[in-house]
């Protein structure tokens, strides 16, 4: 994770495969950020995951949630 002073690469300027990457690797380290970082690093990646999430839902407006991942699909499988 880059230093707050370092935000690395602007979001927009990723280009699919990159952007892609980096969520991957921001969300497979965020629990142990929430755990382990230090306030600064957990806002730091807490600040990056935003700015990447956001870019990907903006360049796939069209997406569609997957049935099970909605409110409603969640309480179909509550027995």
């Amino acid at each position: 994770m880059a230093d707050k002073d370092d935000p690395g690469v602007a979001p927009g300027a990723l280009d699919e495969r990159a952007l892609l990457r980096a969520l991957e690797a921001l969300h497979r380290t965020r629990h142990e950020t929430l755990l382990y970082g230090s306030v600064d690093a957990l806002r730091t990646h807490s600040s990056r995951m935003t700015a990447l999430e956001g870019e990907y839902l903006r360049r796939h407006p069209e997406r569609s949630p997957s049935p099970g991942r909605t409110r409603a699909g969640a309480r179909a499988r509550v027995p």
